[in-house]
């Protein structure tokens, strides 16, 4: 008979926004996408995007079990019409091993603790890895909501959360 291999659990450490491993994480997105939407002009010169720190209710990072750097960020803000996912970030090197995975599920659990009835988000069009991350995990499409009408290329989703 087989032996199953076993992998190391992730850490999915609560931290605050400011947090400088947070920080580094959603600068490396801002560098990774940038390139994506370069000749996209956003009508509002990019406020839609921003993140006020006063509405972030939870800032997640993941950790090997090891330590070292972070691996993947998440956050959950107070939004125009519910908890927004936000900031959903993993280092190219370490996807498809679970971390998004264990951070939509942290942040699907504050969610719940918070009696949220669903939690939403907003990716872009030339994202197909998220998208195709959102859909495996059981989000599904909805209209664009504010303040994301100002965004072109602006794909939205939620989850019922049972």
């Amino acid at each position: 008979m087989g032996q199953k291999e076993s992998r190391p659990t992730l850490r999915v450490v609560d931290v605050e926004w400011d947090h400088p491993d947070a920080i580094l994480l959603r600068g490396e997105m801002d560098a990774e996408l940038a390139p994506r939407y370069r000749d996209v002009e956003i009508g509002d010169g990019g406020q839609a995007l921003s993140v006020d720190p006063h509405t972030v209710v939870v800032t997640y990072l993941v950790y090997e079990p090891d330590a070292g750097p972070p691996i993947g960020h998440a956050a959950l803000r107070v939004g125009s019409v519910g908890l927004e996912v936000k900031r959903m970030f993993v280092r190219p090197g370490h996807r498809g091993r679970g971390v998004a995975g264990s951070l939509l599920s942290a942040l699907e659990a504050a969610a719940r603790q918070r009696h949220e009835a669903r939690v939403i988000l907003q990716t872009g069009e030339r994202q197909p890895e998220a998208i195709g991350l959102y859909e495996r995990a059981g989000y599904r499409r909805i209209p664009i909501f504010p303040p994301y009408e100002v965004v072109p290329l602006s794909i939205c989703f939620e989850k019922r959360l049972g």
